[in-house]
């Protein structure tokens, strides 16, 4: 199924039957991603008296009860919620689904123990190819990109994370959804500060309402740098972040 879209002012196609899918799904036994020191997803039949939720035990049918941490157990989208006073949800945040995105890889900065992606990094990356204002969404894959990132236990390890100087610059750029391989935009251990968070969504002084987070996609080598059609999918949960499904497609 092709669409005709408007875009670089040119009409341009998008195939819906080629998916590039770039999220961890939450999966069990461990096998995930996982991080913060979040307990792993748990996967259980619901049982009630005689009845088992497990065909495999006998049940009529599967019912799972499942028991997970959004920001530690797979890919997902957090908003304003995620550090707001206010009870704010991402299922009345994010209100629109489809967008326009540049994907861009760098080499975070090594600064004695930590790995950072720095304002320099990113100003070098726009330098020959600016973003696009049709593009609201940036979506960061970091080098090296092995695939034990899609199972990586990160608790602990000081993983990458954005300096609060470089965040400020993708605001400057317009970007309202901000897409990142690693747990969180700030330091593991930060003493709860959490500034580059409050600077994308510009809390408390000028709250982006609309604005999102999604941590630990997966954006495999063969999907070049560029430009893209992005379907950001989540669960209906009333709460600050959802396991998420970022989608892209490309532009022809």
């Amino acid at each position: 199924m092709k669409v005709t879209v408007l875009f670089k002012n040119q009409l341009r196609q998008i195939d819906f039957l080629k998916p590039l899918h770039i999220s961890l799904p939450v999966q069990f036994e461990e096998r995930g991603v996982n991080a913060f020191y979040l307990d792993e997803p748990v996967f259980a039949p619901f049982r009630a008296g005689n009845f088992v939720g497990s065909v495999t035990e006998g049940g009529a049918c599967n019912c799972e009860v499942i028991t997970l941490s959004p920001h530690g157990n797979g890919t997902h989208t957090e908003c304003i919620g995620h550090i707001s006073r206010e009870r704010i949800t991402i299922h009345d945040s994010l209100k629109e689904y489809n967008f326009f995105a540049r994907l861009i890889t760098v080499v975070p900065e090594s600064i004695n123990d930590d790995n950072i992606i720095t304002k320099e990094i990113l100003v070098k990356a726009f330098k020959n190819n600016p973003l696009l204002k049709e593009s609201t969404a940036l979506i960061i894959r970091t080098n090296p990109n092995e695939l034990l990132k899609t199972s990586r236990k990160y608790s602990g390890t000081n993983p990458i994370y954005i300096e609060p100087k470089a965040m400020a610059e993708i605001v400057a750029l317009g970007v309202e959804h901000l897409l990142v391989d690693f747990p969180s935009v700030d330091r593991e251990e930060d003493s709860g500060l959490l500034k580059s968070h409050h600077i994308f969504w510009q809390y408390p002084a000028a709250p982006r309402m609309q604005a999102t987070i999604t941590e630990l996609i997966y954006v495999p080598d063969e999907i070049p740098d560029g430009d893209y059609f992005l379907q950001m999918q989540i669960a209906p949960l009333e709460s600050d972040a959802s396991p998420s499904k970022p989608v892209l497609y490309e532009i022809v």
